[in-house]
């Protein structure tokens, strides 16, 4: 039994380099902090226009608008926007505009 195993395993790697096996989106995910003291993770993928939210503990997916300058998102009740240059500012639950900063995490 154990000799069938192991060309059945043997088949199973060997159809993998045979066949197109999707490979995942790139992706980018950045911690912020903002003067009001909201944090929030936000993802993107490249083959997605969108931006993911973590923020107050609720996922929330924003979609990407028209802007002059830089990048808009807006969805649910949230708006983020990344500026080219200036700080990143998010809005949400009927707060102010916030100005918010990337967190930089050490050794990644």
């Amino acid at each position: 039994m154990g000799r069938h195993k192991a060309i059945v395993l043997a088949i199973i790697m060997l159809s993998g380099g045979i066949f197109d096996v999707p490979q995942a989106d790139a992706q980018t995910f950045r911690s912020y902090r903002c003067a009001d003291g909201t944090q929030f993770i936000v993802g993107f993928y490249d083959a997605d226009k969108r931006a993911f939210l973590q923020i107050d503990g609720e996922p929330v997916t924003l979609a990407k608008r028209l802007s002059v300058s830089g990048v808009r998102y807006s969805g649910a009740g949230v708006t983020l926007k990344i500026p080219t240059t200036g700080a990143t500012t998010v809005k949400h639950l009927k707060r102010p505009v916030t100005a918010c900063a990337v967190i930089e995490r050490p050794g990644i």
